[in-house]
Order: C-alpha cells, then sequence, then structure tokens
C-alpha cells in the first residue's frame, strides 16, 4: 500500500508511539503525549501537518511520564507526574491529559494536587506549526518554514504561512491562558488535596478560516459529533458474540477502527467511504477502501455502499499520464496536501492501480447478494460497465486476454498491485520482474468480476449480455490455468513479465486466486498444500513470499512478512475450495497473533517463524489503526460460518466450520436488505438463522455457490 510518489514503506516510528484518527485527522505522539519537533509526529488534517510539536512542563520540566490509555481511536488519556519542587521528595502532582482529534486536536488538562499545601505553578504549552506535507513528513525532509507570521492576544496564539498553493494556519486557545510566541502560558495556584482543570484547543485554518471543530471548547465531549457518530455507528452495526474475552477484545477493536476509519462526505452524510489507515493513509484509497469494505460486510454494509458512490464520482473520464487517469478507471488514491501538484477539485487524484477497477465490480457485485436496492443498483451499474470497458481496452493493451500494469511516467508507481513496492514483483533468483506484468491475482480479480456482472445482466433479464460475459469469463480462466501454472514447481506464477515469461516466485498472491475461483480444481489440492507449507506459514500466517525465494527477507514489506488481509482472503480462498482445516489453521495463527498485539493487528508485523519468539516480530513501520487489517477478523469469521448470501435467488448459504478454538459463535442484528437477522453456530450445527422473512430460505453449502 505505498503512497504515490512515495518510498515503497513508511516511515518508522519510536517505540511507543501512539496515534489517534478520526476521518482525516490524526494525531501520532510518544507515549507522554508529547509531540517532538522533528520527529515523524504530529496532528495532520487534510494531509497537511498543522502541529509539529506540542511539549507540556511544569515549572520548566518536563513531566515523569507513567501511563497512557487509549480509549477510543480518537481518544487518549496520557498520565504523568510533575517533578517536585524540592530534590528527594515525592511528587504531588498528579497530571493527566485528555486528548481528542477531529479537524485538529482539544486537550483536556486536570492536576490534581495530593500535598498538604497549595501548589502555586507554571503550566507551558509548548507548540509549533511548520505547515509540511505528508509526504515531506514521511520521507524526513520537512524543514521549518521561513515565511510564517505570529501573532498572540490574550488566550489565543496563531500561526500562519502562505505558499502559492494556499494560507494554511493554526489557531491555539485556552481560557485562562497567556499567549506567547511558540507557547501557551498558565500560573494556576492549586489548594491542597484538590484539583485545577482546563481546556486547549488546536484548530486548522485554511485561507483564513477556522475549521469547524469535531470537540468545541464549550461542548461536553459525549456531546461531540465523533462520540456521538461512532455510538450511531456502533448501534445500527451487527453484534458478534459467544466467543472468549481475547476474541472479543480483538472484535471490538476492529469495530472502533473501522468507525474512526469512516470518512464522511457533507455532501453526502448517508454515504461513508473508508479510509485505508493512520498514519500515513488517511485518504481514500481504490484497492485498500474496496477490500476493506467487502471484508467489512458482516459489519455493515452502508461502508460498501459509500465507498462504491464515492469511487464512482472520481471514475476516470479522460486520459492524463501524469496522473494515469484513464476513461473508466477507479482511482488508487486522494490526497490534500500542499505538494500536491495536480489537483483535482480541491484535492489530489492518482489512478496509478491495475486491480482496483476490477475490485470495483467485484464489490458491486456482491452487496447486489447480499440485498442493494434496485435503484442503487441502477445507479452503479453504468460504472461497473465502464469499468468493465477500462479492461478490456487499457487493461489489456496488448490484446492477449490478460489484464496487465505499467506506468505512464517515471513519477508513478512502478508496481500497481496490493504489493506496490518497488521490489514486491520478483523471480525466484530474486531478480526484479519488468512490466508490463500481469499479476495472477488480478487476473482472478477480473474473472470474478465478468461473473459477477453476468449475474446481475442474467437476473435483469439481459441474457445475451450474461452468456457474453460468462463466455469471457471462461476463456480466462482457461488461458490462466494454461498460462500462469508452473507444472514443475507445482504452483501459479505469480504473474508474467513483459516478455510473457512466467514470473516464477511463489508467493501468497496465489491464495487470492483461490478466493475468486480462477484456479481449476485439479490444481486447488496443490496450492493449499503449499500455502501451509514450512517455507510460506510463519505460524503467525501465511508469508507474502516463501522463505525458499532468492528475495525472501522476513523484515521486509512485501517479500517475506505476513499482512493479516492477506490472510484472510488466502484463508476465505481456502474454504471456498473445500479445505476447511488448512482454513482454520490461518485463522486462528492470525486471532492468537491478534492476542499479542492487544487485539489491535497491524497492517503487517515480520515472516519471523513463531518457533524462534513467542510473539509475532512487528514490523517498526506498520501502521496502526489499519483498514483492512481491522476488517480481517470479520472476513475470518465469515469464511468459518462459511456464509454467503444470494438475496436475488431468494436464498442464503450456512455451513459452519468453526475450528475448537471457537466453540460456539453468534452474529445479530445482521442486515440483509431490509431484515434484520441472527446467525448462530457452534460445533454440533451448522448454522441457524433467526428473523428470516418467508420469502428467504437457508441451505447448506460447503463450499461457495458459483454465480
Amino acid at each position: 500500500m505505498s503512497v504515490w510518489g512515495l518510498g515503497s514503506t513508511p516511515a518508522e516510528f519510536s517505540a511507543g508511539s501512539v496515534t489517534l484518527v478520526e476521518g482525516s485527522t490524526f494525531c501520532v505522539s510518544d507515549s507522554s503525549g508529547t509531540i517532538r519537533s522533528g520527529a515523524a509526529q504530529g496532528v495532520f488534517y487534510m494531509d497537511t501537518r498543522f502541529v509539529s510539536s506540542w511539549r507540556m512542563t511544569v515549572d520548566d520540566e518536563d513531566l515523569e511520564d507513567l501511563t497512557v490509555f487509549d480509549q477510543q481511536p480518537h481518544h487518549a488519556t496520557f498520565l504523568g507526574r510533575a517533578k517536585p519542587p524540592t530534590p528527594g521528595v515525592e511528587s504531588m502532582l498528579l497530571v493527566q491529559r485528555e486528548r481528542y482529534v477531529g479537524a485538529g486536536m482539544r486537550e483536556d488538562i486536570i492536576v490534581r494536587n495530593f500535598g498538604p499545601e497549595p501548589a502555586a505553578v507554571t503550566i507551558d504549552i509548548e507548540v509549533d506549526a511548520d505547515f509540511a506535507d505528508l509526504f515531506a513528513v514521511k520521507e524526513g525532509r520537512a524543514r521549518p518554514m521561513s515565511d510564517r507570521s505570529v501573532r498572540v492576544a490574550g488566550p489565543v496564539l496563531e500561526v500562519e504561512s502562505a505558499t502559492v498553493y494556499a494560507r494554511r494556519g493554526l489557531m491555539v486557545r485556552a481560557d485562562g491562558a497567556v499567549a506567547y510566541p511558540g507557547r501557551m502560558s498558565f500560573r494556576p495556584v492549586i489548594p491542597a488535596r484538590n484539583e485545577w482543570r482546563t481546556t486547549i484547543q488546536a484548530l486548522p485554518t485554511l485561507n483564513g478560516t477556522e475549521t469547524e471543530p469535531k470537540f468545541p471548547l464549550n461542548q461536553p465531549i459525549e456531546n461531540a459529533d465523533p462520540t456521538v457518530q461512532l455510538q450511531a455507528w456502533s448501534k445500527q452495526a451487527s453484534k458478534i458474540s459467544g466467543v472468549d474475552e481475547r476474541m472479543r477484545k480483538t472484535l471490538l477493536r476492529s469495530e472502533e477502527d473501522l468507525g474512526s476509519l469512516r470518512i464522511i462526505d457533507p455532501r453526502h452524510p448517508g454515504r461513508p467511504a473508508i479510509a485505508a489507515g493512520a498514519p500515513w493513509f488517511m485518504a481514500l484509497f481504490g484497492r485498500d477502501s474496496l477490500l476493506t469494505a467487502y471484508m467489512s460486510l458482516v459489519l455493515d454494509q452502508d461502508l460498501a455502499l459509500g465507498t462504491l458512490h464515492t469511487l464512482a464520482r472520481y471514475q476516470g473520464t479522460k486520459f492524463d499520464a501524469q496522473t494515469e487517469e484513464q476513461p473508466g478507471r477507479i482511482l488508487h488514491e486522494m490526497r490534500f496536501g500542499t505538494e500536491a501538484t495536480l489537483a483535482l477539485g480541491g484535492g489530489n487524484v492518482y489512478y496509478g492501480t491495475v486491480d482496483a477497477t476490477p475490485l470495483f465490480v467485484v464489490l458491486l457485485g456482491e452487496i447486489w447478494r447480499w440485498g442493494l436496492p434496485d435503484g442503487e443498483l441502477q445507479e452503479l451499474l453504468p460504472h461497473a460497465d465502464r469499468a468493465l470497458d477500462w479492461i478490456s481496452a487499457y487493461g489489456d493493451a496488448d490484446g492477449d486476454g490478460f489484464t496487465e500494469y505499467k506506468r505512464q511516467t517515471n513519477r508513478g508507481l512502478r508496481n500497481q498491485g496490493w504489493k506496490d513496492s518497488w521490489d514486491g514483483i520478483n523471480f525466484t533468483d530474486g531478480r526484479l520482474a519488468e512490466p508490463p506484468i500481469a499479476l495472477c491475482e488480478v487476473q482472478g480479480y477480473v474473472y470474478a468480476a465478468l461473473l459477477a456482472r453476468a449475474s446481475i445482466a442474467r437476473h435483469l433479464g439481459d441474457t445475451a449480455r450474461a452468456d457474453q460475459l460468462t463466455h469471457r469469463a471462461a476463456e480466462l480462466k482457461s488461458a490462466f490455468n494454461e498460462r500462469f501454472w508452473l507444472p514443475d514447481e507445482g504452483w501459479f506464477a505469480v504473474g508474467l513479465d513483459r516478455y510473457k515469461a512466467p514470473i516464477d516466485a511463489l508467493t501468497s498472491n496465489i491464495g487470492h486466486c483461490l478466493w475468486t475461483g480462477i484456479v481449476d480444481d485439479d490444481k486447488a489440492s496443490r496450492v493449499a498444500e503449499l500455502l501451509l507449507s514450512e517455507q510460506m506459514f510463519s505460524g503467525w500466517g501465511v508469508r507474502t513470499l516463501a522463505s525458499t525465494m532468492g528475495a525472501y527477507n522476513p523484515l521486509s514489506y512485501h517479500n517475506g512478512s505476513v499482512w493479516p488481509h492477506d490472510n484472510a482472503i488466502v484463508a476465505a480462498g481456502l474454504m471456498r475450495y473445500g479445505f476447511v482445516r488448512e482454513a482454520q489453521t490461518i485463522a486462528q495463527s492470525i486471532f492468537d497473533a491478534a492476542e499479542c498485539f492487544d487485539g489491535r493487528l497491524p497492517e503487517l508485523f515480520t515472516g519471523v517463524e513463531r518457533s524462534s519468539f513467542p510473539r509475532p516480530v512487528p514490523y517498526p513501520a506498520s501502521c496502526v489503526p489499519q483498514a483492512w487489517a481491522a476488517a480481517t477478523p470479520l472476513m475470518l469469521l465469515r469464511s468459518l460460518l462459511r456464509f454467503d448470501p444470494m438475496l436475488p435467488d431468494g436464498e442464503i448459504y450456512i455451513d459452519s466450520a468453526l475450528p475448537r478454538s471457537i466453540p460456539k459463535l453468534q452474529i445479530d442484528n445482521l442486515r440483509l436488505s431490509d431484515t434484520r437477522l441472527t446467525i448462530a453456530a457452534d460445533h454440533h450445527h451448522f448454522g441457524t438463522v433467526d428473523g428470516l422473512p418467508p420469502h428467504l430460505h437457508l441451505r447448506a453449502a460447503g463450499r461457495r455457490p458459483e454465480n
């Protein structure tokens, strides 16, 4: 998941970094709450760092860090104690800082005096703003701006910088404060056995206009929009129960993180989309948002619908080599920072991805199976057809029947599948593959997209269109199994290179091919065997690249690491072909890893063997929270339930295959169209569904029915 125009991996954070996120705002600090100047930290809004330094002192001394509680994705509590005025004496002052982010930052400060005498103290908040672009911070090249203006007036500090792009500013205010250039100062006298409180707010300004804060100074936190919206979303979402406390914690984390990563368009507040992840990917990403929405369907279908509508709005309409826009193409990412030089509607849209376009059609076909209203289907269907046209006309530029990618300028992403780091696609001996590259999983996505659209066409009575798409899918499947299969090695090539030579590395991508159904039955058993082999399976999950490959590095981003979302897709593919035990093994390994990460799966972790250490070895630059990692537990549970609705045919398929570690499971308030259902399963029953209306029928099926 590389950012366009950047290196292949995110910047690294120091141990104990704390990330808070709400919509397009996020804050990265150390475990004390301090945002250190020069570090990859800060408060970011719309891809710009509006707070580059934030340090609290009491009597000119840093606080002694005690602990931090991340209460919600947008809220953390930092506890510290002030150093005593006399050496050798115990501190009497406990400092509590409640930090909230949302279109800026609010911090409620409570200082408790446990001493027998009043405490006269000077409390300073040192603050600075460099207005650096997210890209510059990530690459470590952010520099102080020389053209800043600083104004102070009573309890208000304002910093502003004007560039050719816009005037950007920071407004800091707090009741009871005196503002100085670079700091806000308080001089309270805290009574004995009592406390002192204040609230300080830091708000971005754009062209002289303050953003509307999500946590206003004069409003109780429980009435603030993010809190209310998160509670409302949680109330309407499905509820999963019956699991043990460890898994319950993981599922609760997933729900909270997905809720915090929703992007609400004020023009369409009922159509939330999903951002890819914090801190560097708090933006709409085509592939990531689509897969996350698909994986989260058992929790909420509105994320899928909102993501589709938002991506449809920005679907390509013209040719632009710099942005790689083409008619019908679905975007890769959208950015808003000061370094965005290809502005479109106030933002920056880049289209260099090969898989978002077929995945758009796949997701539309899936939510149609879940009961998408006809009006929504008719609105989105033309966009799906334009996406299929892009696949035919531009995705397959050489007409060989496979969908390939090659960047159009030297500024674009060299690799444009989900392993989009510069070295992510390589041969067995470690050589890098040269584009154009036809990735194996992309052919599977296209295959699934063709069948999904054919199924919709048949339902709408367009038999000719359905037959034509089904025939295209069959031809693609046949050609794929002939050209990508490596009989001597016994696995599918990860792709075909510019010379149409198989890129013969053994990768997790082949599990995606199982998920889409493009693999012939006679090859599936060998694929399943390899995915769980010692060279691929670390004990914590399936590696991105086999340990026997030349480019293998368990500490890399894409060449031997373990990605939770990748494993969820692999497990779904294994279950689709009936490899129940293998799917259960992967699911259990990921749930075990989640427990080691305190219930919150990171974007990725290293591929070091489980036998070497008692916990997964973290990847230092991994994004947390991250959308498809948060959705992973939901996708795994759906796979274990073997749950597939097909509402257009009036049928629901379920055939539970819970492992012994999950003896029972129940999902309440599961929405299918205008119906709310309860699904329950255990080791003794394939699954029950309560609340089923008369027009829907329950069927048991161990393998997902074909479209």
